[in-house]
């Protein structure tokens, strides 16, 4: 920060209030760009606003019906937080589960007390390594190539994840004549002609005839929602509780969150968004930690953000903080409405529609990839306002067939085992190691330049 040239130093309160200032005029700037995009552009935000459902929802009612988690106190919660990210960010950054503490607690049938310590556990280290500047020390070192490799890595995942356990289950006409592969494959259909004409709200269209579906079909089975007001709870979780939840899943989940809800969300919303400020990545980091650390204790699904939902967000209309503003306030009023009572109408809506949705969202986080070896790979740039510098002031760098083929290995290296171990953590192991690899010859020439001079001759 530069204050202005006088012999007295600025005190703390000065400081201060220029902060806030600045802070201030920050907010007002993002909110303005809400307001004109959402004013011009409603339907593709509203629309956008849909597209991570496919991911949300899916995870959400397969908590709510074990018990693990209450669906109001996670629609509420989750409602609030995209509120404050699209006013605080300005950016449509989603708000969706924890997949590896999810996938721990419904395969083991997580009580809410073992589910709520994983995420209060999660959320602890994300704060510490937020104040520590641990997080901006690991965007530093993590090279391109291997953040570029767990985007394209989580893609693929969604693709597979939808063909498998989503869409894998439905016959050609079975379960039921709202959801079949039949419904599928015209989505998907409808999917591809998407791609020519981008501006039909495609997801829109897909979650309201999906909801019509669901309604009809909860009807006839005579369990519609109705209105029970939300009643909070606190949940306390046992010494027993906090072992299960922070070892069996909590640890297993720190890694996916680092690398794919924050390192690799800020350099794709940098892709997608070039026009929109950065958030940093320690901001990203507190908002996790901060969602997790309060929302847990209420019977909230733990939360974070990720770049398959931003992709998704992106894919479908949405490019501001406005889509999700109207995505939490929908997600407020119903969940302090009805609550508990929509979890039979949620679970009827098509599993063929979810599936493309999540097929979409991962076709999209796929394609960053195409960008590793030109201009638009952040490491190929220099800018004026460092890494996360403004896209339209970057100059990119021609790179020799060799350093392609390298930067495209690392890149592979990192998807391979991502994919086939379906760890991000193995993944990210193996794009360093394959780094380092390439990196070697060159640190072992310095090394031998610095400790045998009297060796090397002169041209």
């Amino acid at each position: 920060m530069i204050f202005p040239a006088t012999n007295v130093e600025p005190t703390l309160e000065t400081q201060a209030l220029l902060i806030l200032t600045m802070t201030a005029q920050s907010l007002r700037e993002i909110n303005a760009h809400n307001l004109n995009t959402f004013k011009n552009h409603y339907v593709s935000e509203i629309s956008g606003s849909l597209g991570d459902l496919g991911t949300f929802l899916p995870i959400a009612i397969a908590l709510a019906v074990n018990g693990t988690v209450s669906l109001a106190s996670t629609l509420i919660f989750s409602g609030v937080y995209n509120i404050l990210t699209g006013l605080y960010f300005g950016i449509p950054l989603p708000v969706q589960p924890m997949k590896a503490i999810a996938a721990v607690a419904i395969a083991r049938n997580f009580s809410n007390g073992s589910i709520a310590a994983a995420g209060i556990f999660v959320g602890a280290c994300v704060l510490v390594f937020s104040i520590t500047g641990l997080l901006n020390w690991f965007t530093k070192v993590i090279p391109v190539p291997v953040i570029k490799g767990i985007q394209v890595g989580a893609g693929l995942s969604l693709v597979i994840s939808a063909g498998g356990s989503v869409l894998g289950s439905l016959g050609w006409i079975s379960p039921s004549w709202a959801d079949n592969r039949i419904w599928a494959l015209a989505a998907f259909i409808a999917l591809v002609i998407n791609n020519v004409y981008r501006r039909v709200p495609y997801a829109l269209a897909l979650f309201a005839l999906g909801l019509v579906f669901a309604i009809i079909c909860t009807a006839l089975a005579g369990h519609l929602p109705r209105f029970a007001v939300w009643h909070p709870y606190i949940v306390l979780p046992t010494p027993h509780q906090w072992r299960v939840g922070a070892v069996d899943a909590g640890i297993g989940q720190i890694p996916l969150t680092t690398l794919n809800s924050i390192v690799a969300v800020v350099h794709l919303s940098q892709d997608l968004l070039p026009s929109v400020h950065t958030p940093s990545i320690t901001h990203i980091g507190l908002s996790v930690a901060g969602m997790n650390i309060l929302g847990c204790w209420f019977g909230a699904m733990p939360v974070c953000h990720g770049s398959g939902g931003l992709a998704a967000q992106y894919r479908f209309g949405a490019r501001s903080g406005a889509s999700v503003i109207f995505l939490g306030v929908l997600k407020l009023i119903i969940g302090f409405l009805f609550g508990e009572t929509l979890v039979d109408l949620l679970k009827r809506f098509p599993a063929a529609f979810l599936g493309v949705l999540v097929i979409a969202a991962g076709l999209e986080l796929v394609s960053v990839g195409e960008s590793l070896n030109t201009s638009g790979a952040r490491d190929l740039a220099h800018s004026g306002e460092g890494i996360l510098g403004r896209a339209e002031e970057r100059i990119g760098l021609l790179l020799t067939e060799e350093e392609r083929k390298r930067r495209w290995t690392v890149m592979m290296v990192t998807v391979g085992l991502l994919v086939g171990f379906k760890n991000d953590a193995v993944g990210f192991i193996a794009g360093m190691l394959c780094h380092y690899a390439y990196e070697l010859p060159g640190w072992l020439d310095k090394a031998h330049r610095r400790w045998f001079p009297s060796r090397l001759r002169l041209p």
